[in-house]
């Protein structure tokens, strides 16, 4: 091995804006992150849904309500039906 390539490792903490503070050894000694394991919502099992840009709000006031199959969107009348060939020769 080549001497004086490997980067100089110190140890370093790293700091979580939900007051996690982990050791480990970096070449940054001080490292500040915004999610880790013991808030992220995967590790937590706990579901949240963010909507800080009011995107969904946005859609619906731009597109208007969506309506769904059973709410009379008409899915049966719109339905195409088979053509038959004897129908087409007539």
């Amino acid at each position: 091995m080549k001497a004086d390539i490997h980067p100089d490792y110190k140890e370093a903490t790293i700091q979580c804006t939900c007051g996690a503070v982990y050791s480990t050894r970096s070449t940054v000694p001080d490292i500040r992150v915004g999610i880790c394991a013991a808030c992220h919502p995967y590790f937590t099992g706990e579901q949240r849904f963010v909507d800080t840009a009011g995107r969904v709000d946005k859609f619906a006031k731009r597109y208007g309500a969506v309506k769904t199959a059973g709410e009379g969107g008409g899915g049966a009348a719109r339905r195409r039906t088979k053509v038959k060939l004897s129908d087409l020769n007539k």
